[in-house]
């Protein structure tokens, strides 16, 4: 009789444990720390913006991204950075496989019937990256000059297209080869977003090698991408967007991944002012 007694107090014991253990499991899921993640996506190849290195990660997406999650209660311990490439950001999100994704993501009416979007929090333009000495002012100076930018890119064509459709199109694998050609001689200019421009152009290497054209020749909102549906998330990332310019971590990051590079950068965008 007394063993059962004992072992009905145990019992007692253990199902008050189990259930203030799980109590605490809650309250730290709920504050996203205690040994919870969080998975977010970026880009690892583009210098200023998203980049994996030996160290860490670097950049102004990655900057960004780190904010907001500590807004959301996440320590910058708790994040796992994936790599998103370009083609597959709408998947990544679909299946769920990251939380949120800023890696130079601009917002279009194609992309929102797949994904929504918080931000915008950055307003880059596609511009030229060319030599220091370089002569070019405006777009139409490319007619007969060697134009890179990487294979499919749709910078390029726009470019060829719409404004200097003489120019010789070199289209590469990744923006490291085309910056190695500007520097040879083999391509006279780079065209992609200026953002990434002004982070290759700030790395230790290349300081007073190249020089941004500054023509703003296409206007990219970038957005945070979430989950389609997702409206929660949207007005805490959109909350924690704010507060970041607010209390001017947004101009800190933008001096500190693209200052060197004398990148001309628009004002904080309005949350939900998408400039066509």
């Amino acid at each position: 009789m007394k063993a059962r007694k004992v072992t009905a107090a145990a019992a007692a014991v253990l199902a008050l444990s189990v259930t203030a253990t799980a109590c605490g499991s809650d309250d730290k899921d709920d504050k996203g720390s205690g040994g919870k993640k969080i998975t977010i996506g970026i880009k690892f190849d583009q210098p200023g913006v998203g980049l994996k290195t030996p160290d860490g990660y670097t950049g102004f997406d990655v900057d960004v991204a780190t904010y907001v999650a500590k807004e959301l209660g996440y320590e910058a311990g708790d994040i796992e950075w994936k790599e998103t490439p370009s083609a597959d950001r709408e998947t990544a999100l679909q299946r769920g496989d990251v939380k949120f994704i800023a890696a130079s993501y601009s917002i279009n009416d194609e992309r929102k019937q797949k994904v929504d979007f918080a931000g915008p929090y950055l307003l880059a333009h596609q511009d030229l990256l060319v030599r220091s000495d370089d002569k070019i002012s405006k777009g139409t100076d490319l007619n007969g000059k060697k134009l890179c930018s990487v294979t499919g890119s749709t910078s390029a064509q726009n470019v060829k297209k719409e404004i200097a459709p003489k120019a010789q199109l070199r289209e590469y694998g990744t923006y490291s080869e085309c910056i190695d050609g500007l520097g040879s001689g083999a391509v006279d200019a780079l065209t992609t977003d200026d953002s990434i421009l002004a982070g290759y152009a700030a790395q230790e290497q290349y300081k007073g090698k190249y020089k941004l054209a500054g023509l703003k020749l296409t206007n990219e909102n970038y957005g945070i991408g979430i989950k389609k549906g997702d409206s929660k998330l949207e007005d805490q990332i959109n909350k924690a967007l704010e507060k970041m310019v607010k209390d001017k971590s947004w101009d800190k990051a933008v001096k500190k991944n693209f200052g060197p590079a004398n990148y001309k950068n628009e004002p904080a965008p309005k949350i939900g002012d998408i400039v066509k």
